[in-house]
């Protein structure tokens, strides 16, 4: 059943997704919502420096709603998300090289984190922010763990360094607390019960 029949409302909307990510267009395609891709470039991504770590991923994707919705046509909604892993209180974001996501894999490795991601909804008269927190425990990681993952995924453009859906989650997540599609960067659920309340 698509999404269409569950929520006839969607069918007011034209829905834009505003992330060039191309797992977030495959995650937003499951829940069989029609929309089109339209990231926005130049959108400032900076957050104070005093902001509690956890609520970094729901400031910025507020941000980049708040960007698109003096844009947006009537009958256009936008959807925006930003994720952000958050280890020992520090914000990792997207790593800048190889050896700043070699850095960030030895600085998750063994431990327990967090991924946090912001989603927001907006349409031009109503905007929604939600979070979503999920705990993930990586095993202890080698130096040729490590560097066979990035020179083979070359994992610059993911949060933390790593997507859970490639090699390294298969051999380095050793449990996740939380929804597994919010690691990936879009949790589908926070995502529904949003949509839910436009209806």
């Amino acid at each position: 059943m698509e999404m269409t029949d569950i929520l006839p409302c969607l069918r007011r909307y034209r829905v834009v997704l505003a992330s060039a990510s191309p797992r977030r267009r495959e995650l937003l395609a499951q829940l069989g919502v029609e929309f089109d891709v339209r990231p926005m470039a130049g959108v400032d991504e900076s957050y104070p420096a005093d902001m509690p770590a956890d609520d970094v991923a729901g400031y910025i994707a507020g941000k980049k709603c708040r960007a698109y919705m003096d844009a947006l046509g009537d009958g256009e909604m936008v959807i925006t998300a930003d994720t952000v892993v958050v280890s020992h209180g520090m914000v990792l974001g997207k790593p800048a090289d190889e050896e700043q996501a070699r850095r960030m894999l030895r600085e998750l490795s063994g431990h327990t984190h967090r991924v946090v991601t912001g989603v927001s909804v907006a349409t031009k008269d109503k905007m929604i922010v939600r979070k979503a927190v999920t705990d993930v425990e990586f095993a202890e990681l080698t130096d040729d763990e490590i560097e066979y993952y990035v020179t083979r995924y070359r994992p610059m453009d993911k949060a933390g360094a790593y997507g859970i859906q490639e090699w390294i989650g298969c051999v380095g997540v050793r449990r996740i607390d939380g929804s597994y599609y919010n690691v990936m960067g879009l949790p589908l659920h926070v995502l529904y019960t949003m949509l839910k309340e436009f209806c």
